[in-house]
């Protein structure tokens, strides 16, 4: 059995599009599926976890409320955002969900201190923090021991419809990003850092990147495997 990660470059997609094959890829997936991990950004949207408030929605305007089926409360999707998608078999690599959500904080927390920023989680709420201020958020579902969904990230982003929200059903909580700390970054050399912790923390062998043309396939609704 493959120990390698295959990861998705998918780029700038609409929500449902990716939510929808992320559910079929989970739904098609079997024991011998490899795991994988997709790196996209998504045209602005609010997103509001399976049992998230509505009252956490402080101001309506035109960008789009989805309900979805991940965990958490309300959070904010944008371009300049890097969200990663994780398609792990918890059974396989025989790990729990907490365990899980801590690696995924020790894998941002890792990447930002190679940016010279001290990053740390909280116990009362996933996600990883920078002085109090959360620059990544963490929201997960499992279905049938494999999960979905993943981590978002904000690296360069207009964060002012944040303030629309209480982000992660937190009031008054303040978010942040890379470039506030970091201006010269590359966004291709930040996709391999994660991509290279995500192998290095979770286990795996190695990572191989899938084709456009399988992305496009996969998004299109044809299980590759």
């Amino acid at each position: 059995m493959s120990t390698e990660l295959i990861v998705r470059e998918l780029g700038l997609r609409d929500y449902i599009s990716v939510w929808n094959a992320m559910r079929e890829f989970t739904q098609k997936r079997s024991a011998t599926t490899q795991d994988e991990l997709w790196l996209v950004e998504h045209h602005p949207i609010f997103t509001l976890g399976q049992a998230g408030k509505a009252e956490h929605i402080l101001q309506t305007t035109d960008i789009p409320i989805v309900r979805t089926d991940r965990g958490g409360q309300v959070t904010f999707h944008g371009p300049g955002q890097v969200v990663g998608y994780v398609l792990l078999d918890l059974r396989r690599k025989k790990i729990g969900i907490r365990p899980l959500v801590a690696l995924l904080e020790q894998v941002i927390i890792d990447l930002l201190a190679d940016y010279q920023i001290v990053a740390s989680n909280r116990c009362d709420a996933p996600g990883v923090y920078i002085e109090g201020e959360k620059i990544c958020s963490i929201g997960l579902r499992v279905k049938q021991g494999c999960t979905y969904h993943g981590f978002a990230l904000n690296v360069d982003l207009d964060l002012k419809p944040f303030k629309m929200i209480n982000p992660c059903g937190f009031s008054g909580l303040k978010m942040t990003q890379l470039s506030y700390y970091q201006k010269q970054f590359s966004k291709l050399k930040l996709h391999e850092q994660l991509v290279a912790y995500m192998v290095q923390k979770l286990g795996y062998t190695s990572a191989h990147v899938s084709t456009t043309e399988n992305n496009e396939r996969l998004l299109m609704g044809v299980h590759n495997g």
